[in-house]
């Protein structure tokens, strides 16, 4: 059992006798009183529960208890006290009771979302779709990959997944794992919309916490939700031990495609997680290498079981594990309309080259790249491609490919070999030694577009420069911003440079700095490294291929940084095309401006590039397109036999075709079921492709959360205005206060930026107001001093709504259930019941009215709204039966609760057995030949059967409504 999984089982001990302690219940453990936060099974030491202190000598303590250890007492229903509630319109009984339904999970039958109109984003189906089908039911545990093309939105649909994976109590424990580039941006995304904490383990910041942790303690278990690079967290010999000896609720693995190579360090990490979690999220737009065997172990992550033969599967073997759409699939462009400007053409600027230029061609054609009858001075048949697209690149990426060759060559024991190309090689040195950015016609024509666009001091417009060398993005730093008009510090300031070689805080504050608005920098120059995951389209909608990538997939990678969901202005591309008039020469018309034309073609035909040589890989399709033309190939007759290759391929058509047909596509029919019978009936209200229809079940006493929180402050901090000095704003619906002790205690788990920046220790600015918090991140965005916005939105997640429920709970008494005076014939009891898997979680959830007669009703919401239980309800003062009369009704009430739900379990069991047999059955054609695949599949027959409902229910009574006595229709007392 992960952690908070049992956070839904109500009060009291199990009849089966495990340990199950559930958040929001109050227990007795050395003496004093704590509020379960969420429980966790260990192999060893009983059940591990997180609480925090009730009674006065322990309050607000937070802590940490073992069955194993301690005796924590469990309170049994039937000994529940009551006690009447005196507050005013009896808000004491209503926050209670709200505070109950929020941290009672959703059960397991609950498959539609329950948050997903509640974030900081727009309300788009499509982005929808991957928590939808997490959540299905279609997969024994929530696992998928997400697929979708560059730039549709992946960490929204990730950050969507995680919160409903949360409000399921499934998601305590959350490592997201990502490309050090993309830490911060990440971690930024999660929490501005969706309030998911997560602290960023970078390479410093885990030395930063194990200084600080005791010795030999598990850095990973000091933040239960922390976010790390693969980069880092690669080094399995460093981490290892610390991996395996941690569970989560939840992992999130970014640019998924780099854990294919079996045997890699990225590879060995992803093993050693995906057993090690219960939920498992995969995201690449570009999945796989175009091998079928290599996709199926990546699916295997996911279940084990879903492929039997990996060379021979179809995509619908699969789809109930992965989502892909494109820019052009109906659901988002129909969607998208208005919201994402469509791409501008790529545009090709040919430069003529310069004299000094047209020599170095002559000499590659003469002598390192001649026609068909010549022979090339290099025995190394790439390497003369090497030399050329450094060429094409720059001046300074030639110098360097040539003076290192030249360092390599003189060290071979066998410098008569190498004699002639080293003689080739000095001369090209020669060449390219004078030449300065005057002999550089792609120099001088970047300056004219740059000025065209309108870069320069006097203007906030921004570009992103890309080139494969880093010779050339550091030249271009020394010589361009002067070319613009910028002096002095403003030359320094208006560029930044991002490539592979520098660490990853240097990586990530490019990124930030180049992402506001009121930021300096002006032109971003950078390598390969920014064109996977990297938002750059905030304040940029201009990009330039200073030299271009000889593959489709890594061009349009390079585009999706500023073509990309929540681009304002439409995206322009352009590409340096060096020409030449010598004969023979292989200039940028010869390659890139072939592949520019391809990939515009491919974009707007099928959305992506990527299926379009049936290679899939960036490096594969450099490779195979040199190889091509030193057999004499052009660009199309590459690009076009490589696709047919692929296409012959049956095994590989079967499964490609599908893939690249947008799987999962389909729009989901919404419907308009009931939500009661949702809850009950799970599998049947799904629509069409494991998407539910409609909106979560969700039983509310309060009408929002904004009513909920305004109302918990009065009744907790009643002089709120001096004890946390708190001010309203009532126009903008800013609150404005200072966070007390226990607060302060919890924003440990938020990012440490955030805190520091916004000084959230000192003050917190909090808003519902949905527009005020878009602005203030728009504001953000325009500061050059944090791009963290000073308000945020509040959301059920938010630890300022957590922190007031709990502060609602511990309020009332250990063992303790308020009496409401309301409009009820008779004493009427609220009763909690939950089944729960062996797991821990539940299966099923019902809220029940029990009358003293026995009669059950199992909408104990609307059971309340009936009787007249709202902020407008009078409390009349007024006693009718005495506290011990109504206390002895209570076993029979438990007694007639249990036994209506042991009448409908079966038919609510049902939906929820049904896929776990038909897994099962699958798992049973699955043949094993190895011990270790023997064992897999036990485990998986384990784990299925873990989830059906076990045991009695667990039952809580949370509270009494009683008639008012001086009612015409109250009766005479019997007591």
């Amino acid at each position: 059992m992960t952690a908070q999984q049992s956070s839904t089982a109500p009060v009291g001990p199990r009849p089966d006798g495990e340990d199950q302690f559930p958040a929001g219940a109050q227990v007795f453990v050395r003496d004093e009183v704590w509020l379960v936060r969420n429980s966790v099974r260990t192999e060893h030491d009983g059940a591990k529960v997180d609480v925090v202190g009730v009674s006065d000598f322990v309050r607000d303590q937070e802590a940490v208890f073992f069955t194993g250890l301690d005796t924590i007492e469990l309170i049994d229903p039937r000994r529940t006290r009551l006690v009447r509630d005196e507050s005013s319109n009896f808000r004491r009984s209503r926050l209670f009771l709200e505070a109950v339904l929020r941290k009672t999970a959703l059960p397991q039958s609950e498959r539609r979302l329950a948050l997903a109109d509640s974030f900081l984003l727009d309300s788009l189906p499509y982005q929808r779709r991957p928590a939808e089908l997490a959540l299905s039911g279609r997969n024994l545990r929530p696992r998928l990959l997400i697929a979708d093309v560059v730039g549709l939105g992946k960490t929204l649909e990730i950050g969507l997944t995680l919160a409903e994976l949360i409000r399921r109590g499934r998601g305590e424990r959350i490592l997201v794992v990502t490309p050090q580039h993309v830490l911060e941006q990440f971690q930024h995304e999660l929490w501005t919309r969706f309030a998911i904490p997560l602290v960023r383990l970078d390479s410093i910041g885990i030395e930063r916490i194990q200084r600080e942790i005791p010795a030999g303690r598990n850095p990973f278990t000091y933040f239960k939700r922390v976010i790390v690079s693969i980069d880092t967290l690669k080094n399995t010999d460093q981490y290892k031990h610390h991996l395996e000896r941690i569970n989560w609720d939840a992992v999130v693995i970014d640019e998924s495609h780099n854990l294919i190579n079996r045997g890699s360090l990225r590879n060995q990490l992803a093993q050693i997680l995906a057993p090690r979690t219960d939920a498992l999220i995969l995201a690449s737009a570009t999945p796989h290498n175009g091998d079928a065997k290599s996709f199926a172990e990546l699916i295997g992550l996911l279940d084990p079981a879903a492929i039997r033969d990996p060379e021979h599967y179809r995509a619908e073997d699969i789809e109930h594990l992965f989502i892909r759409r494109t820019k052009i699939s109906p659901e988002v462009r129909e969607q998208m309309k208005g919201q994402w400007a469509d791409r501008g053409p790529s545009q090709s600027v040919r430069c003529a080259a310069t004299p000094a230029e047209e020599k170095i061609f002559e000499e590659l054609a003469a002598v390192w790249l001649p026609g068909e009858n010549g022979t090339s001075v290099s025995a190394v048949p790439l390497f003369p491609y090497t030399l050329l697209k450094s060429f094409l690149s720059s001046p300074a990426a030639l110098k360097a490919t040539v003076a290192a060759r030249i360092k390599t060559l003189e060290k071979k024991d066998e410098p008569t070999a190498t004699r002639a190309e080293l003689a080739a090689l000095r001369t090209l040195q020669e060449l390219v030694a004078p030449m300065t950015e005057t002999d550089s016609a792609k120099f001088t024509a970047l300056v004219e577009q740059l000025k065209a666009i309108g870069i320069g001091p006097k203007s906030d417009t921004r570009v992103v420069i890309f080139s494969e060398r880093v010779q050339t993005l550091e030249w271009l730093r020394t010589v361009l911003p002067v070319a613009l008009g910028f002096r002095g510090r403003a030359a320094e300031e208006s560029t930044r440079v991002m490539h592979g070689g520098l660490s990853d805080e240097q990586q990530m504050q490019c990124v930030e700095d180049f992402g506001l608005a009121d930021a300096p920098v002006r032109i971003l120059l950078t390598g390969d490294v920014a064109s996977e995951g990297v938002n750059l389209h905030r304040q940029c909608h201009q990009l330039i291929h200073y030299d271009v990538p000889w593959s489709l997939i890594r061009i349009e990678q390079r585009n999706g940084r500023i073509d990309r969901y929540g681009q304002a202005h439409q995206p322009q591309f352009r590409a340096l095309i060096l020409t030449s008039e010598v004969e023979g020469a292989k200039d940028d018309t010869v390659v890139a401006e072939r592949l520019l034309d391809r990939e515009d073609q491919a974009h707007r035909a099928l959305g992506t590039a990527e299926a379009v040589t049936g290679l899939y890989r960036a490096e594969a399709e450099e490779k195979s397109l040199i190889q091509d033309l030193l057999r004499g190939r052009t660009v199309d007759e590459s690009l076009d036999a490589h696709r047919a290759e692929a296409e012959a391929d049956a095994a590989m058509d079967d499964f490609l075709a599908d893939f690249f047909g947008s799987v999962g596509d389909a729009e989901p029919s919404m419907g308009d079921g009931d939500p009661q019978d949702a809850q009950g009936s799970g599998s049947d209200a799904l629509a069409p492709g494991g998407a539910a229809a409609g909106n979560a079940a969700v039983p509310r006493l309060f009408t929002s959360t904004a009513e909920f929180l305004d109302e918990a402050l009065r009744e907790v901090f009643p002089d709120a205005t001096t004890s946390l000095d708190l001010h309203r704003d009532t126009e903008s619906g800013l609150l404005s206060f200072r966070p007390p002790t226990d607060l302060v205690h919890r924003l440990k788990a938020l990012p440490l930026d955030y805190v520091r920046e916004q000084r959230l220790r000192e003050r917190l600015l909090v808003t519902f107001n949905r527009r005020l918090a878009e602005h203030s991140l728009k504001r953000a965005r325009e500061s050059s001093t944090s791009s963290w916005p000073e308000i945020s939105l509040l959301t059920d997640l938010h630890p300022v709504v957590e922190w007031l429920t709990d502060k609602v709970l511990v309020r009332l008494g250990r063992q303790e259930a308020l009496i409401i005076t309301a409009d009820v014939p008779e004493p009427t009891y609220l009763v909690q019941g939950v089944y729960s898997n062996a797991l821990g979680r539940p299966t099923v959830v019902k809220w029940m009215g029990v009358t003293r007669g026995g009669t059950v009703e199992d909408d104990m919401v609307g059971l309340l709204h009936r009787s007249g239980v709202g902020p407008t309800m009078a409390n009349p003062m007024r006693h009718g039966e005495p506290v011990t009369a109504l206390e002895a009704g209570i076993p029979d009430a438990l007694a007639a609760a249990e036994r209506f739900l042991d009448q409908h379990r079966d038919a609510w069991d049902e939906p929820l057995r049904k896929p776990i047999d038909d897994y099962k059955a699958r798992l049973g054609d699955w043949e094993q030949p190895t011990l270790a695949g023997e064992r897999t599949k036990k485990s998986l027959a384990s784990l299925a059967d873990s989830l059906l409902t076990t045991g009695r229910p667990l039952m809580r009574v949370l509270a009494v409504l009683v008639p008012d006595p001086e009612a015409p229709s109250y009766p005479p007392s019997t007591a």
